[in-house]
């Protein structure tokens, strides 16, 4: 549609239906505060929900039995024997006496030539090891396409066999040059000397070859096998059971390969991370290879005839390190409570207790177990912390007082404001928006109550919060909060005499809500308020549909769709309009000025 912008008239057209179109935007402009009072009503619901769901995750933690069960357990010589107790434990001393720690099997090699570097590739120093301890392993190299012109071009691997090459196996290589082939004659040695054109040298020790010629860029070595020097060894162990700890397709052994680039140093370690649970390292000072199990005791196969804890084979291992078999462990001894025993591990669990060896003595070491009262106390005071904190966040909000002299801003009144005044605006029109609300209202109600009833069925002494030293605080304004009394002696008390009533106040089950502990109590009302809540402002992942104020919002953007359209047309019709009165006041403008050319 063409717009006229008052050439006729003289008014400024766009500025006067730009005015007209404000007061048409009115109701639009209502409904799009309408929309944001949803969503921020929307938000501060599942911000209450959240707060909900967070303290009945803690609350799940005072159903379980460790929270009120925490022991303590005491060593009268923590340099012998260290204790811990599990909730499970008995409260009760223990005496353990002639204690003989477990040992891990070990196996030291013979020593190496002092001139080995254990930092450098094994295959350059092979002069130290008798030739039986490599194996030959058959390597396919792919054909290697030349980006540049060169004589020397590296092999994926070194170590490469001159024995091979001896028998013909590998005895040309050839190189295809703008579709021409030429074979080329292997040499390998570790001394290149002089290279005919016709011949590649073969460095057995870094695997580089020399090419008699340049070789130009393009060109490619056709793939072709050879012979690698390697080491290949396994080593056995056993697990408590006697099983071997190794792949089964081996026997129960734990196979080892490396190129003959590796060190020493790195084999050892390997081995070290390996799942044959071995420590494997090179001591300096006496040229010696150390290999120990990780785990102490007498590991051995329960069919092995010699009770070997660690078997080796290989060349590498039994002929170079000489690393004796026999190597054992042995298991730990002691007496407790009278009572003579074993164990695999200088750290055992017996009776709910773990007690970790530390030295062999002979005489006596008492261990006792007792009641962590002030574990269980600092428990009860946190969650009761967390429940006031919980109940003054939601008491906030639904005491907060609405502002209505404060409704959400415009794109145009927000375009006015500074951001510090915006948000300052936005902070008090946000507020109120739960005032009075019914679900967050009752859901206190209703916790409350589920502090203050009795339990119903109750064995021991306590039945009620305030058996127990916790009463609701006389302050009108904290609005139903929970103090402990005293600087909790009362408390601590009947942790200490009752430790099970206290537990069964808290966490008892039972088919009816009377019957039920307070913790128990009080999730089922927090997950009944937390699924009300959500049927009003949803989840994060639900659609509109499935919740109310879901439901509200859409209906608000369709008619803020619907009126945007009714003003689109609202606005052409005023254009229309002016348009008409221009080409009207240009008609009369036309027909006076022809009228006055007949008088003049």
């Amino acid at each position: 549609m063409v717009r006229v912008s008052g050439l006729a008239s003289g008014m400024d057209i766009d500025q006067i239906v730009s005015d007209l179109m404000k007061a048409e935007r009115m109701p639009i402009d209502k409904m799009k505060k309408q929309k944001q009072t949803l969503e921020w009503q929307r938000d501060d619901y599942r911000s209450m929900n959240l707060l909900l769901s967070e303290f009945n995750n803690l609350a799940f933690n005072m159903t379980l039995q460790s929270s009120y069960s925490s022991k303590t357990v005491s060593s009268s010589d923590e340099t012998k024997v260290k204790a811990a107790a599990t909730s499970s434990a008995a409260n009760a001393s223990y005496t353990l006496s002639n204690v003989t720690m477990a040992t891990a099997a070990q196996s030291i090699s013979t020593s190496i030539d002092s001139s080995m570097d254990p930092t450098k590739s094994l295959w350059s120093q092979r002069g130290s090891m008798d030739s039986s301890v490599w194996t030959e392993k058959t390597v396919e190299q792919a054909a290697i396409t030349l980006s540049a012109d060169t004589s020397t071009v590296k092999l994926a691997k070194g170590a490469v066999s001159a024995v091979n090459q001896n028998t013909g196996t590998l005895n040309s290589i050839s190189v295809t040059t703008d579709g021409t082939s030429k074979a080329y004659t292997v040499r390998i040695g570790t001394a290149a000397g002089i290279i005919n054109s016709n011949e590649v040298f073969i460095n057995e020790d870094t695997g580089e070859m020399t090419f008699g010629t340049t070789l130009t860029s393009g060109s490619t070595i056709e793939a072709f096998s050879y012979q690698q020097n390697v080491l290949n060894f396994s080593v056995t162990t056993y697990d408590s059971t006697g099983k071997a700890t190794g792949n089964i397709q081996d026997g129960g052994s734990t196979p080892f390969e490396f190129d003959s680039s590796t060190s020493l140093n790195t084999l050892l370690t390997q081995i070290s991370n390996s799942k044959v649970g071995i420590s494997a390292f090179f001591d300096e000072g006496t040229n010696k290879v150390v290999m120990t199990r990780k785990d102490t005791g007498n590991l051995s196969s329960a069919d092995s005839a010699d009770g070997s804890n660690m078997v080796f084979s290989g060349g590498f291992l039994t002929g170079f390190l000489q690393l004796a078999g026999d190597a054992k462990g042995t298991d730990a001894k002691f007496t407790l409570n009278g009572l003579e025993t074993t164990r695999k591990s200088n750290t055992f669990t017996t009776g709910g207790v773990t007690y970790t060896l530390q030295n062999n003595f002979t005489g006596d070491v008492r261990v006792n177990v007792s009641n962590d009262t002030q574990k269980v106390f600092d428990t009860i005071k946190d969650f009761v912390t967390k429940y006031n904190e919980l109940i003054e966040k939601i008491n906030g909000k639904i005491t907060e007082e609405r502002d209505r002299n404060y409704q959400p801003l415009t794109d145009e009144e927000r375009e006015k404001l500074t951001d510090k005044q915006a948000e300052q605006w936005d902070e008090k029109a946000k507020s109120g928006l739960l005032k009075g609300d019914s679900i967050l209202s009752n859901g206190l109600n209703q916790m409350r109550s589920n502090w203050y009833a009795s339990v119903s069925g109750m064995s021991g002494g306590f039945s009620q919060l305030t058996d127990i030293g916790i009463s609701t605080s006389a302050n009108y304004t904290d609005r139903g909060k929970l103090v402990i009394e005293g600087d909790g002696t009362k408390l601590k008390e009947a942790i200490e005499k009752d430790p099970q009533s206290v537990m069964d106040l808290f966490m008892k089950s039972g088919s009816t809500t009377s019957e039920k502990g307070i913790v128990r109590r009080l999730r089922d009302t927090i997950t009944q308020t937390i699924s009300k809540v959500e049927q009003r402002a949803g989840r994060s992942t639900w659609t509109s549909e499935q919740f109310l104020l879901g439901r509200n919002l859409k209906s608000v953007n369709s008619q803020i769709t619907s009126f945007e359209s009714r003003l689109t047309q609202v606005e052409d019709r005023y254009y229309r309009q002016f348009t008409a009165m221009e080409k009207a006041i240009q008609n009369a403008n036309a027909q006076s000025a022809q009228l006055s050319q007949y008088f003049s």
